[in-house]
């Protein structure tokens, strides 16, 4: 009798599977129950309805509205994207700089040219706050200005002068340093900075460099310094194209060699390919503000053109 029983449980088993798993019948079963949910349940149904639609409206537009774009093969920046957004050109300087994903920019740049006449020494910066802004504007507001009259005072007089471009760099660097060491120190203690060790040393958990201006408790830890590293290099006998200066948003998402790469294709577009690598850059998914100068030099066709 039991088997008599399982043999029968064993052939229904059979017959459902065959009926109910097959494509057509979980097809109905699907039509049915949308529409028994449709007709029951109306109002909750097309609310879900209406936001899927909505949801797909808004995809394709922004969609659309990058592929109609022929910048960067298609791809271009939605300014709603960015709450802000600087860009500097002139006739061999351009610079292009977003926020992008942060909820605030630290990143500030500075172009200085012309110092006396146009044989003289220009200055190009980007400086990329570390935990705040604070730092950047204020290496901004005083860096430039010093070196510029520094190199100034300097050129009256190269002949007698006992000091260099790499002399004065070093030094006033250094006293900029010094300077904001004095002011931050109260501001630091005040606020409750802390120090903490992620891998290397970081202040407020986030700072990884061996190089920086301020950052006074980690320079009483000698675990930061100020020096600055210089190098020098005959523009003559080298003979380059252009230079990139980016804060670290664009070596995020971008290595050296294929920067240079990059940028070299597009020298001839408005912001000698700034804007377009700076772009690239946030496409790729960099989560840092991104900065990009590019100086092109009197040995670029393209500049002598201009």
């Amino acid at each position: 009798m039991i088997e008599d029983t399982m043999t029968l449980l064993s052939l229904l088993g059979r017959i459902m599977r065959y009926f109910l798993l097959r494509p057509e019948t979980l097809f109905l079963l699907c039509i049915s129950l949308a529409l028994w949910s449709y007709f029951f349940h109306t109002d909750e149904v097309k609310t879900i309805v209406k936001s899927s639609r909505d949801a797909v409206k808004m995809v394709k537009g922004k969609v659309a509205e990058i592929m109609q774009n022929d910048r960067l093969g298609g791809l271009d920046v939605l300014d709603a994207e960015f709450s802000k957004t600087w860009e500097f050109k002139s006739h061999n300087v351009a610079v292009y700089s977003i926020q992008g994903r942060r909820d605030h920019m630290e990143d500030r740049f500075e172009v200085i040219t012309d110092l006396v006449n146009k044989t003289h020494p220009s200055i190009f910066g980007i400086f990329d706050g570390h935990g705040g802004e604070s730092a950047a504007e204020y290496v901004k507001s005083r860096l430039p200005e010093v070196l510029k009259q520094h190199l100034q005072d300097y050129e009256k007089d190269k002949e007698n002068s006992v000091l260099s471009y790499q002399t004065i760099l070093e030094q006033q660097i250094l006293s900029i340093d010094r300077e904001m060491l004095e002011k931050l120190t109260t501001s630091y203690d005040e606020a409750g900075g802390f120090i903490s060790f992620n891998g290397s040393w970081r202040v407020q958990g986030i700072l990884a460099m061996s190089r920086s201006l301020g950052d006074y408790p980690l320079k009483n830890l000698n675990v930061v310094i100020p020096d600055p590293d210089i190098l020098t290099f005959d523009l003559d006998k080298l003979q380059p194209e252009f230079m990139i200066l980016a804060s670290d948003g664009l070596w995020d998402a971008f290595s050296n060699e294929e920067a240079v790469r990059f940028i070299k294709e597009r020298l001839d577009e408005p912001h000698f390919g700034a804007k377009s690598i700076v772009l690239q850059s946030f496409y790729r998914g960099c989560p840092d503000n991104i900065t990009v100068m590019v100086v092109k030099f009197r040995n670029s066709s393209k500049t002598e053109e201009q």
